[in-house]
């Protein structure tokens, strides 16, 4: 924990010794549940490495960045198209929504029964422990939830929130809310960082984040192997670690991980034996840290061949058409890559069911795990709707319900144990 570091968080007005406790938390949890991993990619020892300077030389970057004049926005969610961000000339961050922190304040502002993710975020602002909070100049929040909204109305009293309302539909008329969103989204970027966003400028945005989508849909591609070539844990914290990385510079990062995985999986190597139980992991997100579910589900006998969520598939499987010439075209290729997505808040959703039952089957499961977070009423309903399509095509399927609490890691594993004992 370096002195410069600290002076750094001093001037953020983060609660140094709180923060502390974290850092110690989390490096304690990160060692238990990813430096115990044998036989992981030496291209993960960067992704260590961004995860032990997290809130450390990241941080810098960003304040570095806004000394120069450029702009941080934080987001929580996938819908806040970067593209726009970037071609703003402004950087994009995820903010801090995985661990139990603050709750206590947080539940000062929300319901006690409000989800562990919505609880978090509150907390970690309300605790003053997220520097990624601290360093933005707009938090961009978006109506994919009655919770987040209700959330983001409770605090919109400490933070500079800007609200994108996502439809509940993919009719015509939903189309042409969401386009009139994304404008409104890109003039208050020109309002903020005082660039225009041109067409020059929002193609080379578009480049370098499908480019990023790219690399992970090739690392998505390359877990189809048997022997595994990659846990699930350590795929997960790629996702994780590509919504505040620098773009370019983990683009790099990943494609270069994935030339070790293709020479791992030309050699008939993995992180398991051949034929261990392959799970598809579905449902919520899963922010930084938490790691619960994916540890409990692999140290169970089985491997984490993909994940259908917004911290996975659901936030790379669709590229922006790059075809485009004008502003207006471009425009027009984001509104329609970012209404793919299949997000449990829209009505109906049958287009979710096709894309994860397609996963499985490409990713060669011999199972399905359901996670939903506690009080997340949108992925409940729709794990119920998983069940019976799973159940109608012979494929075996855990729902679990759970929070960022540790209380429940036993009746977990005693619940995945008994499943991967099925499949096996």
């Amino acid at each position: 924990m370096s002195e410069t570091h600290r002076e750094m968080w001093e001037k953020l007005n983060l609660d140094i010794e709180a923060h502390d406790g974290l850092l110690e938390v989390l490096g304690k949890f990160y060692g238990d549940i990813y430096m115990s991993q044998d036989n992981r990619l030496k291209g993960m020892e960067y992704m260590d490495f961004v995860l032990s300077e997290v809130h450390g030389l990241r941080i810098q970057e960003l304040q570095d960045a806004k000394a120069q004049g450029h702009k941080v926005v934080g987001t929580f969610c996938v819908f806040v198209p970067e593209e726009l961000t970037l071609a703003a000339d402004a950087i994009q961050v995820g903010l801090c929504a995985g661990a139990d922190a603050g709750t206590q304040e947080a539940e000062k502002r929300v319901p006690r029964n409000t989800c562990a993710l919505i609880k978090s975020f509150m907390g970690f602002k309300l605790a003053r422990l997220c520097p990624y909070i601290e360093s933005s100049d707009l938090v961009v929040g978006e109506t994919t939830c009655d919770g987040k909204k209700k959330a983001y109305e409770a605090l919109s009293d400490l933070l500079p929130t800007y609200i994108m309302e996502v439809p509940q539909t993919k009719s015509l008329a939903a189309k042409e809310l969401w386009r009139s969103e994304v404008l409104r989204y890109k003039e208050e970027l020109e309002r903020l960082t005082g660039v225009t966003i041109t067409a020059e400028r929002l193609a080379q945005s578009i480049k370098t984040v499908n480019d990023r989508r790219r690399a992970l849909q090739r690392l998505n591609a390359l877990r189809a192997a048997d022997p595994a070539p990659i846990s699930g844990r350590d795929a997960l914290l790629i996702n994780q670690i590509s919504f505040y990385d620098d773009p370019v510079r983990f683009t790099t990062k990943i494609n270069e991980l994935c030339d070790e995985l293709e020479a791992r999986v030309a050699a008939g190597e993995g992180v398991a034996p051949r034929n261990t139980p392959r799970l598809l992991m579905a449902g919520c997100p899963m922010a930084v840290p938490n790691w619960k579910l994916p540890y409990v589900v692999e140290s169970s006998g089985a491997v984490i061949v993909g994940e259908e969520s917004c911290i996975g598939t659901r936030n790379t499987r669709d590229l922006v058409d790059e075809s485009a010439t004008t502003l207006e075209g471009m425009i027009d290729a984001l509104v329609d890559r970012y209404m793919k997505i299949d997000c449990a808040c829209f009505t109906p959703n049958d287009e979710r069911m096709d894309n994860v039952a397609e996963l499985a089957k490409t990713l060669k499961a011999d199972g399905v795990v359901n996670y939903s977070l506690m009080f997340c009423q949108p992925y409940a309903h729709e794990g119920m709707k998983l069940g019976n399509m799973f159940e109608a095509q012979g494929i075996p399927m855990l729902a679990l319900e759970t929070d960022y609490s540790m209380e429940d890691v036993e009746q977990l594993k005693t619940r995945v144990e008994a499943f991967v004992e099925m499949l096996g």
